[in-house]
């Protein structure tokens, strides 16, 4: 059927038709009411009463219609008419002025300025597509509008909706539907297909970034990644063969781009990218690096990068001796850092350090099994070391001399040698909570915790002293983030106080070894740290480099942004930067503000769904129906969390508090119409309780001069147990009655820290955490005195969990596997059973995965009351994004 022009569905006027396929005609069209040029698809009478067509023209309609992007194709409106030939099913949408890519693409390859550009384009409509619960199916060059406003993507014909909407990750990015086909083939362009696609399998978002990888293939050579005579031959190449390398057709492109598009065409999914959010990172990158010209060479990326570092020192070295008389510059120089092999770097546990000499990098990744390990990568060497002795450690910082390395684990400050060697590890002193550290020349080591001021001790080991006060008329609860000037008495920290509000809440101080004066250089809600002339530090995601008078140590002008979307963490307030005194600055990009995002599992580890939208999350708790969640949400209005209520099963949710104050640590009421919470509203984290309705304000329960975090509470409702601070600063276990005097008691102390309280169902047992051993491990005692005690794991565990019958026990293993424990009761004996490792659990890294204090809790789990699934808090979808090293770096030669 051919519309003429003049003829009219609905109120639009058909002006002329713009193209036609098998499963559709358009025309460009006039909306008579709101005087504007619209195109029109319409489903052809001969089609109509085709189920199979029918169904995929609705399916357009719904999927189109829940996106709205600059980079897709807008829908205006949908109808039906009936006509002369039939009934009508039409689309209206926008009418877009330019060439399909397709078209584009006969005239031969696009520019690589052009294939960065549109790709990191196609990248972001593709992000809002996946995020919004809708995979494309058929990504192709003919269904990619290229307009003056960039590209556009069309034809969502395939598209169909998730089970669930889709998050940015390779779990959260399956589907259970079926494969869609007609009349018995598969339908789709076979040049695009992904492997699963051609052999029938279930296609997710990670086959349209095989699609997209087909795509930049063509648009960079001008010729397709997989060509046969027929369909079977292209199927035979997609499954079975690897397309000619970039290069060896077009030798100027950077081999990082070959090296992108391959990861794209993996014939594995799990192996690809897995969101088309990775895909325009990197792509922005090599957009940024073709500015910077790198030496080019057909080595892996990872020796690439090596040789970029080793040629950039050599020639400063040259520079130095043989042109020192011109003062001629080395050049500023920006490469990328891979993390080392079957490795990813750690979100947020393992900021980089640069050496003091600037010659070599640490920082922490994590392995295949789960292990957080410090490693060192010199820069004009081929491989990182892994230093053994490092698992489960944070916050990784270099000796002045940069022969050992300082770090965090098990609630200990440690040192190492840089070198490796087995044996070498030494522990200095309890630091619980930690929150990074510094080393001067003479062996003094700086730290922080997660309240207080800023502790010093020798590299030698003995008792912290603190060296910076609080200043409580300015609300600060925290000193942390130091950072020594190349002097080595004068350092930088940073003081928060975390009940909310803008960046104006937040000071960075020059404090001295020499005085217990401090003085205020400027406000930022970052760590801090030196390079030659300036201090850097991040606002807004920001690497941002303050000028800074090394004379009379403070400031001057106005800070220079030199990179964009630096890693961020909400929680502590530290950007994933780190410079040496020589002028190389290193960090990692990419950072979104989704920090984490919820996933049910079942037992045997396969993901059931996804709660909730990504978000920077900690802390959440199941109810006691098991129908609902409690969660600490980040409020980037105010940049403190608030608690929501996510129903697990509808899609619901609720706010609960409200205001500048953080809200943590949501606890349920056994019969789960109330929640009780620490909220820092005066300052320390005191109790509050509200309704799980949302109703009313909260309530004040519990006030006093030490923070206080809920843990549980008994099911006959007579207690609350909640962690605090002891005058040891030990963290004990206490418990709250919820009758008579309702005066809290200590319930665990000791010379170690206790604390995540669990009261078993029959309330006469309490499982906890302790480090008496020397590492954390989970015990039962009795309750309501304790008495003897049962060890439960027995190689580390954290974060116990009872099975709402009380015949079983989870926590976290060292290695972050879940462990089922079955338990039983016989009067006052407890008796531990069969032990089960259920499956790996993908946490957010943090810094305090395993430490036992306050904040232990901002990464784990919770479980279903009869222990069938679990929702874990899970690390942001996709590998962190790579480091980016900047050498010779200085302000007036700045590029960003």
């Amino acid at each position: 059927m051919t519309l003429s022009p003049g003829s009219r569905l609905g109120p639009y006027e058909i002006l002329a038709p713009l193209g036609a396929g098998g499963m559709g005609e358009v025309y460009r069209a006039r909306d008579t009411r709101l005087e504007r040029t619209v195109a029109i698809k319409i489903l052809p009478a001969h089609l109509s009463d085709k189920p199979a067509a029918k169904d995929r023209f609705e399916r357009e309609a719904k999927a189109i219609s829940s996106l709205n992007h600059p980079n897709i194709c807008q829908l205006y409106d949908v109808g039906s008419q009936d006509t002369a030939h039939g009934p009508v099913s039409y689309l209206v949408m926008e009418y877009l002025e330019g060439e399909t890519l397709a078209d584009r693409l006969i005239k031969g390859p696009l520019p690589l300025e052009q294939v960065l550009r549109y790709g990191v384009e196609i990248c972001e409509g593709l992000e809002k597509a996946h995020r919004t619960g809708v995979v494309h199916r058929d990504l192709k060059p003919g269904n990619i509008m290229l307009t003056k406003a960039g590209a556009k993507l069309m034809d969502f014909g395939l598209a169909k909706p998730a089970v669930a909407p889709l998050g940015s990750g390779s779990s959260s990015l399956k589907t259970r539907s079926q494969p869609l086909t007609a009349e018995g083939s598969l339908v789709g362009t076979f040049q695009y297909m992904s492997p699963e696609q051609v052999e029938g399998k279930e296609a997710d978002g990670r086959s349209d970034i095989f699609a997209l990888g087909a795509v930049l293939y063509e648009t960079v050579t001008g010729k397709r990644a997989f060509e046969g005579k027929s369909q079977l031959s292209v199927a035979s190449a997609i499954l079975e063969k690897e397309p000619e390398p970039i290069t060896a057709t077009k030798p100027m492109t950077p081999p990082d781009m070959d090296h992108v598009v391959r990861l794209c065409l993996a014939k594995d999914p799990d192996e690809r990218f897995q969101t088309a959010h990775d895909v325009k990172l990197q792509l922005k990158w090599i957009a940024t690096s073709a500015s910077h010209p790198r030496p080019r060479t057909t080595r892996s990326n990872r020796e690439r990068w090596i040789l970029v570092s080793a040629v950039v020192v050599l020639l400063a070295a040259l520079a130095a001796v043989s042109l020192r008389p011109s003062r001629e510059v080395a050049p500023t120089t920006w490469s990328s850092i891979l993390a080392p092999e079957k490795t990813s770097f750690a979100y947020f546990a393992g900021p980089v350090a640069v050496s003091h000499d600037g010659r070599k990098l640490t920082f922490v990744a994590t392995t295949s099994d789960g292990q957080d390990v410090v490693w060192v990568r010199p820069l004009n060497a081929p491989n990182a070391l892994a230093l053994p002795g490092t698992a489960g450690a944070s916050y990784p910082f270099w000796s002045r001399d940069d022969r050992h390395i300082g770090f965090f684990a098990g609630g200990k400050l440690k040192t190492t040698d840089a070198a490796g060697g087995k044996g070498l590890v030494v522990t200095l002193c309890d630091a619980a909570g930690a929150r990074g550290g510094a080393w001067n020349e003479t062996g003094t080591i700086l730290f922080s915790r997660t309240w207080g001021g800023i502790h010093r001790v020798s590299s030698s080991g003995g008792t912290p002293a603190e060296i910076t006060k609080l200043d409580p008329s300015r609300g600060e609860r925290s000193h942390r983030w130091p950072f020594f000037l190349p002097d080595g008495r004068h350092f930088l920290y940073l003081a928060a106080n975390f009940r909310g509000g803008s960046a104006e809440a937040a000071l960075i101080y020059l404090g001295s070894l020499d005085s217990t004066e401090s003085k205020i250089l400027f406000r930022a809600r970052s760590n801090a740290a030196y390079i030659p002339g300036h201090i850097l530090f991040v606002r807004n995601r920001l690497l941002m480099a303050q000028p800074f008078d090394e004379e009379r140590l403070e400031i001057r002008g106005q800070p220079i942004p030199i990179a964009e979307q630096v890693q961020y963490d909400e929680l502590t307030w530290r950007g994933v930067f780190s410079s040496s005194p020589n002028g190389v600055l290193a960090y990692q990009g990419g950072n979104t503000g989704v920090n984490s995002h919820l996933v049910m599992f079942d037992r045997a580890g396969r993901e059931l769904k996804t709660v909730g939208a990504p978000a920077d999350l900690i802390i959440h708790r199941v109810s006691p129906d098991g129908q609902k969640l409690a969660v600490s949400v980040l409020d980037s209005s105010v940049v403190n969390y608030q608690l929501w209520l996510y129903d697990l099963f509808r899609e619901k949710e609720i706010r609960l508090t409200f205001g500048p104050h953080r809200s943590r640590n949501p606890t349920w009421a056994p019969d789960g119409n109330t929640l009780i919470f620490a909220m820092n509203k005066n300052g320390f984290y005191d109790l509050f309780e509200k309704r799980s309705d949302g109703t009313g304000s909260e309530e004040l329960v519990l006030e006093s001069q030490t923070s206080k975090y809920p843990t549980d509470w008994s099911t006959d409702g007579r207690f609350v147990a909640y962690s605090s601070n002891s005058s040891k600063e030990k963290t004990a276990v206490w418990i709250l009655p919820r009758f008579g005097e309702r005066k809290p008691y200590v319930f665990l102390q000791g010379d170690h820290n206790a604390g995540e309280g669990r009261f078993s169902p029959d309330g006469r047992w309490v499982a906890y955490t302790s480090d008496e051993s020397g590492r954390a491990e989970i015990y039962v005692t009795p309750f309501p005195q304790a008495a003897s005690k049962w060890q439960v794991s027995v190689a580390g565990g954290t974060s116990p969990r009872w099975r709402r019958d009380g015949k079983e026990l989870f926590y976290l293993a060292a290695d972050s596997k879940l462990v089922a424990v079955a338990v039983e009761t016989n009067g006052a004996i407890f008796q531990v059973g069969a032990v089960r490792p259920l499956f790996q659990a993908l946490l957010r890294t943090g810094p305090s995965r395993f430490e036992l204090s306050p904040t232990s809790e901002q990464i784990g789990y919770d479980c279903a009351p009869d222990g069938k699934w679990f929702v874990v808090n899970a690390p942001p979808a996709g590998s962190p994004p790579p480091i980016t090293l900047i050498t010779n770096w200085s302000a007036d030669r700045s590029s960003q």
